[in-house]
């Protein structure tokens, strides 16, 4: 895949991820809502805004990619199957946006992933 394509795909997926934090950290009522449906709220609110935020920063450093990767397939793969378990789809009448962008962040953060698997230390034989 060409470098500017993964470097796109890396910025969108930070932005994606750093876009929400204002939500989390100002206590929006929408994240309110959520996380108090699955018990997390407040801390876990606060602890997936930092997590977010460090996946979010690694993403745009080249030699922390793949952790930042591999920490949003975490993150949001936890946030898919809350939606899918105790959310459902819709949230608040958003019409499943929240769920679709959580669908399309995984998948990029997969495919950057794959891109950079290389530099996976532990792959390495």
């Amino acid at each position: 895949m060409k470098k500017n394509i993964l470097l796109a795909l890396r910025i969108l997926v930070a932005l994606i991820l750093i876009q929400t934090l204002r939500f989390k950290f100002t206590a929006h009522p929408d994240s309110v809502y959520i996380f108090e449906k699955v018990g997390l709220e407040p801390f876990g609110r606060i602890a997936i805004g930092i997590l977010e935020l460090i996946a979010g920063i690694l993403l745009l450093i080249p030699k922390t990619v793949w952790t930042g990767a591999l920490l949003t397939l975490g993150i949001i793969g936890g946030a898919i199957m809350m939606h899918l378990t105790m959310l459902g789809i819709e949230i608040n009448g958003d019409g499943g946006l929240l769920f679709s962008t959580a669908v399309f962040t995984f998948i990029l953060a997969a495919i950057i992933l794959y891109q950079f698997k290389k530099d996976i230390p532990f792959l390495k034989l």
